[in-house]
């Protein structure tokens, strides 16, 4: 693995590893060395099955719940293998596990979960999100949600993440007991903060519009490569037709007829090796997609930061017009227009009694202002600290990642090729024999 120094990162899985780094990458999906949890246990989602039963509202339906097996890693060392504790969870559950993530911790880049239904695939792909072939990849895609989560710095030492793992009844309740809900802030409230923030801290600015150039750029890139499959698949099948031909062919040659024979077979077997092909080529693209989902979780910390600053001026503005208000109180002159000075003005002036009341009262308020200011710009420069300590991560990982990925795509892609010449270099001897 890449030396990352003093800090220890997450890696998704590749086909150019090294022995060593092929033993500590775990099923081709992320595994991560320093982290507290994963040095505890091992987390795999072994497998998936189809259910049928009734929801919410009494209705029957069909559903795919996913077995997630841990096992403590000091078993492995000692060279014991016990049978590792298992449960069941469904998609939604992992949802309300992340939901759970998301509210409770705002400053910090979330790991995705996989597609729910099937995006950017070539049209032969069923978008199905029954069909075998997606919920095995989703079960990958799961199983990397898990272990990002445990390697992460923070997210690992979580009890609710823990009783997810461990615990399958009650966990629900569990989770709906810590009021997250509640904390949860409306869609609305995060829009007015986009478009009242005064003065906007550039650097969660850059980094919000960053997100949604990386989201923009992955993208467009999936769509290319959903093309090129396409395209792909079109070209592999005609060579179906090459094989046909040279078969029918061969039947009416008598000198030439088994290498015709022999060359036809050659292509039918190209012509079927596509669809492994590109079944393989979808592996690579859900690495892409997770950092397209990625983007949004990153971007949910930017919003999540100018939640913040607007909470914070909008109690320093409270307490601005607080004290001027006491000011005006205490001095007797209106400085703004308000309704409450014109009505001084046309009903006459409040009595001494009533003004001290009233100042009482606003120093009571400023107190209380000052020290909700107070807290506030504490909880600013808190998120602030820890968000951009985990972005810097995050940043860390992803071109990581990437790299990885776009290297082990670029190899399958030049096997893929040397494949071709070979059927093509088979074929020519074929037709050498003739």
């Amino acid at each position: 693995m890449a030396d990352s120094g003093s800090e220890d990162i997450a890696v998704i899985g590749n086909t150019d590893l090294t022995p060593s780094e092929s033993e500590n990458n775990l099923k081709n999906t992320m595994v991560e060395t320093g982290t507290s949890l994963l040095k505890k246990m091992e987390i795999s989602v072994a497998e998936a099955e189809k259910r049928t039963g009734k929801n919410a509202v009494n209705m029957q339906e069909t559903y795919t719940v996913y077995l997630i097996e841990t096992r403590p890693v000091d078993a492995a060392s000692e060279g014991t293998n016990p049978v590792p504790d298992s449960l069941w969870r469904r998609y939604s559950e992992f949802e309300l596990l992340r939901n759970y993530l998301l509210v409770t911790y705002p400053f910090l880049v979330v790991p995705p979960l996989p597609e729910k239904r099937a995006e950017f695939v070539w049209h032969k792909l069923s978008a199905d999100n029954m069909d075998p072939d997606f919920v095995e990849r989703r079960r990958v895609g799961l199983e990397n949600f898990l272990l990002r989560v445990a390697s992460h710095p923070v997210l690992s030492s979580d009890k609710i993440f823990y009783s997810f793992l461990t615990e399958e009844n009650g966990w629900k309740e569990t989770v709906f007991e810590t009021g997250f809900q509640a904390k949860a802030d409306s869609r609305l409230k995060a829009l007015n903060a986009t478009f009242r923030v005064k003065n906007p801290d550039k650097r969660f600015a850059d980094m919000k519009h960053y997100g949604d150039e990386l989201q923009s750029v992955i993208s467009q890139l999936l769509r290319v490569r959903a093309r090129a499959a396409d395209r792909l698949y079109g070209v592999y099948k005609v060579h179906g037709n090459y094989g046909r031909v040279f078969s029918e062919w061969s039947a009416i040659e008598k000198e030439m007829g088994d290498g015709l024979q022999s060359a036809g077979h050659h292509m039918d077997a190209y012509a079927a090796s596509v669809d492994d092909i590109l079944e393989e080529e979808e592996h690579y693209a859900d690495q892409l997609k997770e950092y397209l989902f990625y983007a949004d979780a990153l971007r949910a910390v930017c919003r999540k930061h100018e939640l913040t600053q607007y909470e914070l001026e909008m109690a320093a503005l409270d307490l601005t017009s607080k004290k001027q208000q006491r000011e005006e109180l205490a001095t007797g002159t209106i400085r703004t227009f308000s309704l409450k000075g014109m009505t001084s003005k046309l009903f006459g002036q409040e009595t001494p009694e009533q003004r001290e009341a009233k100042l009482n009262m606003l120093e009571t308020q400023i107190e209380e202002g000052e020290e909700l200011v107070k807290e506030r710009n504490a909880e600013c420069d808190e998120f602030v600290k820890s968000a951009w300590v985990d972005i810097e991560r995050f940043k860390e990982q992803k071109d990581h990642d990437l790299r990885e990925a776009l290297i082990s795509y670029a190899i399958m892609q030049i096997s893929m090729c040397k494949k071709g010449i070979q059927v093509w270099n088979n074929a020519k001897e074929c037709f050498s024999k003739m």
